[in-house]
């Protein structure tokens, strides 16, 4: 027989962030910066997502290329607080967010390219921070806890009541005025159902493990990270070079699929360890979440894609750089985090609207924190507004943001000559 389920209610909150992830943590933190009773729920043991858990341990390039800073707000904060207690470094020659152009001057006499503003960071002491840096900002955290059920208000369309969630303690229900989706996988938006897209990931899959020679190398240098090098199952690249051929793309939505990407990564993994010497090396981390970059997204009111690069837009909420190339410069719409008729919630990170080549921009982890710090401000306003949230006073939010130090449009000065062809390539 059957016992009818229980639900116990937990709570009331001004705003419910779902995902610990680094777009999760900005959400929640500047909510609760600006007085709101924010709850942050995370299904795994510690924050920081696919930086922390997925061992993506590297804040990209934040620069345009040429030496100047681009992503400025919580990613900058978010960068300096990484490297606070663990190692890694910016490079030196940046001082107060652009290099200056007496060296720049050097280089190009050199004929060479000036070093991009990024940092590798540890992973786990910065899992440690973030619980810190979110608990002195008077969020309150929720660990190990999966979604698995989202109520709306049966007297008011659309119009999220409360999420359930899974624990220890059962199954559990937590209230809120406004929601966001910091999932990295759209889990939110999924059980809400809000229209989303995906798209499959290459085989790639790596731990860390150390070596005698890693560690001969970080004692010559005085540099624990030198310690560290990748223990790979997949290596495929970002553009899908060294996917295995015939081998389908996986969907990263789908428990069938993430356990078949598991078991086939690991089994590799294991096969090329035991070609060494097993003496000389060992595995230290296994990523404790599946490497996937693109699962799903919001199909939101807008779409960044590829040919956006340069343009700017009357909702953006903060300019951000291409991390894998240089010069390239976009603006991420509010539109790419809300959908018409879902009023009390929205998206961030990884889940942010993005097209082709876009998603990638969008989802890497500075442009993730800075929609993060977006949708946290904007239920903010929401709530105070008495609005939908994607009908809030977008010049409102931009200033709150630009106070907050985000840029909001890249400055034209920056665009390369060459853009009307990229434009033109593009479209």
């Amino acid at each position: 027989m059957l016992l009818q389920e229980e639900v116990h209610q937990r709570g009331q909150y001004d705003i419910i962030v779902a995902g610990g992830g680094v777009a999760g943590v900005a959400a929640a933190v500047s909510a609760a910066r600006l007085g709101k009773k924010v709850l942050l729920i995370e299904k795994s043991m510690k924050l920081g997502g696919l930086a922390t858990l997925g061992l993506v341990n590297l804040f990209v390039p934040m620069c345009n290329g040429r030496g100047k800073q681009i992503i400025f707000g919580m990613a900058e904060e978010l960068l300096r607080v990484s490297l606070r207690y663990g190692y890694g470094d910016v490079p030196e020659q940046f001082e107060n967010g652009a290099i200056p152009e007496k060296i720049l001057e050097q280089y190009r006499q050199r004929k060479q390219l000036p070093p991009r503003y990024m940092a590798h960071f540890s992973p786990e002491i910065f899992a440690l921070v973030l619980t810190e840096f979110c608990h002195d900002a008077g969020v309150e955290l929720l660990f190990d806890s999966i979604l698995s059920r989202a109520v709306f208000n049966p007297e008011q369309q659309g119009i999220l009541r409360e999420i359930v969630v899974d624990n220890k303690s059962g199954r559990e229900s937590y209230a809120a005025d406004m929601f966001v989706d910091a999932t990295g996988d759209g889990d939110l938006l999924y059980c809400a159902g809000v229209p989303t897209q995906s798209r499959g990931n290459y085989h790639v899959y790596y731990g860390r493990k150390v070596t005698l020679d890693t560690c001969r190398t970080a004692l010559e240098t005085g540099d624990i990270g030198r310690a560290f090098t990748s223990a790979c199952g997949g290596n495929a690249s970002l553009y899908g070079k060294g996917h295995p051929e015939g081998m389908p793309l996986y969907n990263g939505a789908d428990s069938a699929d993430v356990t078949r990407y598991i078991i086939a990564n690991q089994l590799e993994m294991l096969e090329k360890l035991k070609g060494e010497n097993r003496k000389s090396r060992e595995v230290v981390t296994l990523p404790g979440m599946a490497q996937f970059r693109t699962t799903r997204c919001i199909d939101g009111e807008y779409t960044l894609k590829e040919s956006d690069a340069y343009r700017h837009f009357d909702d953006s909420v903060g300019a951000i750089c291409d991390f894998d190339r240089r010069d390239y410069l976009f603006e991420i719409p509010f539109g790419t985090l809300v959908k018409k008729g879902f009023h009390n919630l929205l998206t961030a990170g990884r889940s942010a609207a993005g097209e082709g080549y876009a998603w990638d921009v969008l989802r890497v982890i500075p442009p993730a924190i800075i929609s993060g710090q977006a949708a946290g401000v904007a239920c903010v306003h929401a709530l105070e507004e008495e609005k939908p949230i994607w009908d809030v006073d977008i010049a409102s939010l931009q200033e709150e943001l630009s106070q907050e130090n985000v840029t909001i449009h890249f400055d034209d000065a920056d665009v390369p000559e060459y853009s009307e062809d990229i434009h033109e390539n593009n479209d």
